[in-house]
């Protein structure tokens, strides 16, 4: 399967205005045939806790919200699915038990599942609510899929819970800003057997600048795609791992910058 991790600066608190950026970023993916895109975390309002936190109502998302429809909506004229991050809703469709979300759209527009990140980090926990842990396992084109956010993947059992768990790929929306810590989802890929795709943050948030350095990873640490500190997609082939283990290698993409 091939998969794209989607980064840009996101316009601070503009909902509307990054879902129709991500909307065009995974029109392109598809056209560069990904089957699958991945944002960052927060990508939908970027990392602005303050605010966030002064008007929950206000930011705080359902998957069926109105201001996610070019997200949906290209979903379904693309045949891509994608996993998109902001605040939550929480159980009961309020601010109340808000959280860290990655919504999955399915090709179809229609959400696969969700996943709340379960380790929260500094002041998100005055915030947000911790969602349950080893949550967000989905299947997609005959692939099992694991998702995790950010300072879910300084968890070492995190990774290794979807290994047990029988994922293949491994995805996690994050906000680094540090190009060292990006580099680290390689032993996170290698480590655990899982091909690995990080999708991060690019420009400044309330807490750090995120330095972008998006890219994804096979099951033995191998780079197969990455980009720098720009706007766009790496786009990278995933799923072959028993096929790299046998050293079947055709068709898979060396490392590339992509744009």
């Amino acid at each position: 399967m091939i998969v794209a991790a989607a980064q840009f600066p996101s316009a601070p608190l503009d909902i509307a205005a990054n879902a129709a950026r991500m909307a065009t970023l995974l029109t392109e993916a598809a056209g560069r045939g990904a089957e699958l895109a991945v944002f960052a975390e927060l990508a939908l309002t970027n990392y602005e806790l303050d605010a966030i936190a002064a008007a929950p109502e206000q930011y705080a998302l359902a998957p069926d919200d109105a201001r996610l429809a070019p997200v949906r909506d290209a979903c379904r004229a693309a045949g891509v699915a994608a996993v998109v991050n902001g605040p939550g809703r929480g159980p009961a469709g309020t601010a109340d038990g808000m959280t860290i979300a990655s919504f999955v759209y399915g090709p179809d527009g229609a959400l696969l599942t969700r996943y709340d990140k379960h380790h929260l980090y500094g002041r998100e926990t005055g915030l947000f609510t911790a969602g349950p842990a080893a949550g967000g396992r989905f299947t997609y084109r005959g692939l099992k899929f694991a998702l995790a956010t950010c300072y879910d993947n300084a968890f070492p059992e995190v990774a290794e819970q979807a290994a047990a768990d029988g994922c293949q790929v491994y995805l996690a929306s994050s906000f680094h800003d540090s190009v060292e810590r990006t580099e680290q989802y390689a032993a996170t890929a290698r480590d655990n057997g899982l091909d690995v795709l990080l999708a991060n943050g690019v420009g400044p948030g309330s807490e750090s600048v995120a330095c972008g350095y998006s890219g994804t990873w096979a099951a033995d640490g191998t780079c197969l795609a990455r980009l720098a500190d720009g706007d766009g997609a790496a786009v990278a082939e995933v799923g072959r791992a028993a096929e790299r283990a046998a050293g079947v290698a055709e068709g898979i993409r060396e490392p590339v910058s992509n744009r």
